[in-house]
């Protein structure tokens, strides 16, 4: 399964920065940051409970959003950069 991950933790506390910290960590462990708070995620039907969890029990359900696009199987791969974007590895290499 394919996802685009994309968060805004309200960091206007130190508890949000904690909390902006937490989730980057956790989105790191399933993928690949594109963006400051744009992660491109593969994982299988069987994790994707947990990591949907795990940032559900991070984040403050009252100030932070946190999408999850599922992405049709194959979409990462087909990635159209432009400018300074690095390759990530599951990308086909079209820098314009």
């Amino acid at each position: 399964m394919e996802y685009l991950v994309a968060y805004d933790v309200d960091t206007t506390t130190p508890a949000g920065e904690r909390r902006l910290r937490r989730v980057a960590k956790i989105c790191e462990g399933h993928g690949i940051r594109v963006q400051k708070s744009v992660f491109e995620i593969t994982c299988t039907a069987a994790q994707l409970p947990a990591l949907r969890q795990r940032l559900l029990d991070t984040i403050d359900r009252t100030l932070d959003d946190i999408r999850l696009y599922r992405l049709q199987e194959g979409t990462l791969g087909t990635v159209e950069r432009l400018g300074v974007a690095q390759a990530a590895p599951h990308q086909i290499d079209h820098i314009l």
